[in-house]
């Protein structure tokens, strides 16, 4: 089950488990649509792109099931990259698609 992080690891903006521009990686690296689009869907962790997170149902339609029951994670996450730093490193594999890299 997903972690739903509570911030963009880049700029650390707090996103909701309803927030409609969280995105991630396949290793749930967790970052807002704005800094996606400045790492040119690249994760700085990774290399991998990047999909819109799902938004967990705040309603348990199937009994104990919904993010009440399986609550989002409250612990922040915070790339140790900054994104001056990973100029070279997008440009390498930034026109690569995702698909192969």
């Amino acid at each position: 089950m997903l972690q739903l992080r509570p911030n963009c690891e880049l700029c650390d903006k707090d996103l909701l488990p309803s927030a409609k521009d969280a995105m991630i990686c396949t290793y749930e690296c967790t970052f807002c649509v704005s800094c996606v689009d400045k790492l040119t869907n690249v994760c700085p962790n990774c290399g991998g792109g990047f999909a819109p997170r799902p938004i967990r149902p705040t309603t348990a339609w199937r009994k104990g099931v919904s993010l009440e029951h399986q609550p989002a994670s409250n612990k922040r996450v915070n790339s140790p990259y900054k994104l001056l730093d990973l100029s070279s490193y997008i440009a390498d594999i930034k026109f690569i698609p995702p698909e192969k890299r």
